[in-house]
């Protein structure tokens, strides 16, 4: 679990950097959530965009692909999604 001072670092990180995936109308694949979990093995974390045409709400998307990466959602608002998942290389240092 992340603290508040935790998930503004992270924030302020991902406030510089572009969606990296976006989720449309097919919703949350199997495809989807492995480049996810592949993407934040590599990176530790990730924004993920909704389109319009996507069938699942911003927080549903969230709490799903979380739950199928182990990853914690750091913060949501409005379409995008960004999540941080700790990897052996720890890259990013936390406060």
């Amino acid at each position: 679990m992340l603290t508040n001072k935790q998930k503004a670092y992270l924030r302020s990180l991902a406030n510089k950097e572009r969606a990296i995936y976006n989720i449309g109308k097919e919703g949350i694949t199997e495809n989807l959530v492995e480049g996810i979990d592949l993407y934040l093995a590599a990176h530790e974390l990730i924004k993920v965009n909704l389109l319009k045409s996507a069938t699942v709400s911003a927080n549903e998307a969230a709490i799903d692909i979380s739950v199928h990466t182990g990853s914690d959602v750091v913060q949501i608002i409005g379409r995008v999604i960004i999540l941080y998942r700790k990897s052996k290389k720890e890259l990013i240092t936390l406060p």
